[in-house]
């Protein structure tokens, strides 16, 4: 059996172990993953870690492809991610259909768990800002430097807790409210690519050909996410 290495967000994590990795292996192949946040998987590579093959946010990536660090010619877009918001499961959900209420339902949760260095962190803190609501949320924010922010309503620290929709249903026991209003949604983009110095360069492209066959779209979307194939292909 041979092994391919993995970088990966963990924006995907759903789609991957449920349905993808177990594919993958049931075709006779291994994989050994690191899961973390772009911004933390863009720290590693800065520092000298390497893999056959790394998914991560697009913007990150094409910076990985103008280095020279993963080969332009395989970067693949996969899937795309929208925010939300989630409970703990069997606690009332908020109405978030519209900016308003949105609003409402963060100025009025006891706290609100969100990720400083994933890109769903980033944005929320923004938007916050933004909405004039900041001083409000984030003198009562459950922040963590990385992970999943679900976390913490299982453990009752937060009430409301942010992520791209497809992180929040990693975590047991919580329940996705839904996404952010349109007017304030923000999706994010996904890509795969084969490192340049990758140890297992032709496996890593019979992986990347396996996140883009049509079991994989059926997988993106029970995960979360919306696959780029499918979009793609209606266009």
């Amino acid at each position: 059996m041979r092994n391919l290495t993995l970088m990966s967000t963990l924006a995907v994590e759903v789609a991957l172990k449920r349905s993808i990795l177990p594919g993958w292996s049931a075709a006779g192949h291994g994989v050994d993953v690191q899961w973390s946040p772009t911004a933390v998987l863009m720290d590693r590579v800065r520092g000298g870690e390497r893999a056959d093959a790394i998914i991560m946010i697009d913007e990150s990536m094409q910076s990985l492809a103008e280095a020279g660090i993963v080969r332009a010619g395989t970067v693949t877009p996969i899937a795309r991610a929208g925010f939300g918001l989630a409970v703990r499961a069997g606690t009332p959900a908020p109405d978030i259909s519209t900016p308003e209420t949105f609003k409402e339902a963060l100025v009025s949760a006891r706290a609100v768990a969100y990720s400083l260095t994933g890109a769903s962190g980033i944005y929320f803190g923004d938007l916050v800002d933004r909405l004039g609501v900041a001083e409000t949320v984030k003198a009562r924010a459950v922040t963590i430097p990385a992970g999943f922010t679900a976390q913490k309503l299982v453990t009752g620290e937060a009430d409301l807790a942010v992520q791209q929709i497809s992180e929040l249903m990693s975590v047991e026991g919580v329940e996705v409210v839904g996404p952010f209003p349109d007017p304030l949604q923000k999706h994010t983009d996904f890509s795969v690519a084969v490192f340049t110095d990758a140890a297992n360069p032709d496996l890593a492209e019979e992986f990347i050909a396996h996140l883009t066959s049509p079991e994989a779209d059926r997988a993106y979307r029970l995960g979360g996410l919306t696959s780029r194939l499918a979009a793609t292909a209606q266009q």
